[in-house]
């Protein structure tokens, strides 16, 4: 039976376990190719980019050229991003979670102002539907309604709607 020698098994498992991505054909992948790669998989706004690829970064400047070269080319688009976080995970939390949401991946204060406000509208109906799909019925008592209360605090929903969704649900 074949037993590889020692030295082709470490050289085989080093090549395996390269911290470099890799393309198909075993070449390792251009900084732009990288954020082709990270840009395929979901919408990334360009701070995030920048994260992510600074580590790769060869020479000064080259990021910023790769980057502005994508933007020019309308690959990266902050309306695109907060459009994205807004549709995943709107149905899931309040305006005031998406705001952190969207500022964290560094997105103008104008796109998220805007994509917030756009969520305003059906906010209430948004924390009921996840209040009715978590409770099902209202809190017998008051631990029970503070409970039901920093729940929905938790997701991202404002004081006044909290109470409004409490109030509403202990009606019906």
């Amino acid at each position: 039976m074949f037993k590889p020698s020692d030295d082709a098994v470490r050289s085989s498992a080093a090549r395996t376990h390269s911290d470099k991505p890799r393309s198909k054909s075993g070449m390792t992948l251009s900084l732009k190719g990288r954020a082709l790669r990270y840009l395929s998989a979901r919408e990334h706004s360009r701070s995030e980019l920048e994260r992510k690829l600074a580590p790769h970064e060869e020479s000064p400047g080259q990021l910023a050229q790769v980057l502005d070269d994508l933007q020019a080319k309308d690959f990266i688009s902050e309306q695109r991003v907060a459009d994205s976080v807004v549709h995943r995970k709107a149905a899931r939390f309040g305006a005031a979670r998406l705001r952190y949401e969207l500022q964290s991946k560094g997105l103008g204060a104008q796109v998220v102002t805007d994509a917030v406000d756009a969520l305003k509208a059906s906010e209430f109906e948004r924390a009921s539907l996840i209040w009715r799909k978590k409770f099902a019925v209202p809190g017998i008592d008051g631990a029970a309604r503070a409970k039901q209360a920093r729940f929905l605090a938790g997701r991202g929903f404002s004081g006044d709607v909290i109470r409004r969704v409490i109030a509403r649900l202990e009606e019906d």
